[in-house]
């Protein structure tokens, strides 16, 4: 079957020529996106991605191409027609079709992508039984990574670094020693201490939807999150370590630039956040 995308107001064949040379997203990465997990064809903690999705938006200046509603129809027309059952949804924004100048006009119209694709479940129960391993980079990024800027060059750069190095996901170290993200993913330790830190939300990281919920799901599990950034040298030595993203919800970290962490397993504490997450989003 041939997938089909939403865009610029049609849905048609994803291989089939859509996009004008002068978007601004395809010619400056003039956008932003989100990327929303489905299971059982239903979309996972969709409020908190439109609220992201326009908090982008309104940071970038640009409008909702169309109303919430409306995106809420087409997300899931593009679900069912892809027959997704489980898997992602990746919804784009880009400022609009113009000739190219680094300015533009305030009245341009935002141009639409939404696409999706399934993924196999066994993978993320692959992931929760195995763990991943994850190779430490210099953060190259710009200073608003609260945005979703559909531009990802020092992430992409990051993660193939990491794919070439035989690991599944890079984390991202500042100039001075703390960890800020992973390449795709926020990043929690369970310190020396068996306090489960993450780094604040600031403009260094992207505020994660799994990372918002874990709180809310640890404050359950009577865990208490200490939002307090650690250094490279802290997540080595930590009794656990994992990161968080919407594809996955919780990975398992088991060693880091080659140095096993803990007993080189998934934790207790990530295990218990996985099931926690899966169980609230399953309601």
């Amino acid at each position: 079957m041939s997938r089909i995308a939403y865009i610029d107001g049609r849905y048609q064949p994803l291989n089939q020529p859509a996009i004008m040379v002068e978007d601004r997203g395809y010619q400056f990465s003039d956008g932003v996106y989100e990327v929303c997990a489905i299971r059982n064809h239903r979309m996972l903690d969709e409020e908190r991605h439109l609220d992201r999705l326009e908090n982008s938006l309104n940071e970038l200046a640009m409008p909702m191409p169309v109303s919430r509603a409306a995106l809420k129809i087409i997300t899931r027309e593009v679900v069912r027609r892809n027959r997704v059952r489980e898997g992602l949804v990746y919804v784009q924004v880009s400022r609009g079709v113009a000739p190219r100048e680094h300015t533009y006009a305030a009245n341009l119209q935002p141009v639409l992508v939404v696409t999706a694709r399934p993924m196999a479940p066994e993978r993320r129960t692959h992931i929760r039984q195995n763990g991943i391993e994850v190779l430490s980079v210099p953060d190259q990024r710009w200073a608003r990574c609260d945005i979703k800027s559909i531009s990802l060059l020092p992430n992409v750069l990051a993660r193939q670094t990491a794919k070439l190095a035989g690991k599944q996901e890079a984390w991202q170290v500042g100039a001075d020693g703390y960890v800020t993200e992973g390449g795709a993913t926020n990043a929690w330790i369970v310190d020396s201490k068996g306090k489960l830190r993450t780094r604040p939300a600031s403009k260094a990281i992207l505020n994660g939807i799994v990372r918002q919920v874990l709180f809310d799901v640890a404050a359950e599990l009577q865990l208490t999150v200490d939002e307090t950034p650690f250094t490279l040298d802290e997540a080595k030595a930590a009794k656990e370590c994992f990161s968080t993203a919407s594809t996955m919800a919780v990975f398992p970290v088991i060693a880091i630039d080659g140095v096993q962490i803990g007993d080189g397993k998934p934790g207790p504490v990530a295990t218990a956040l996985g099931a926690a997450y899966d169980a609230v989003s399953a309601s």
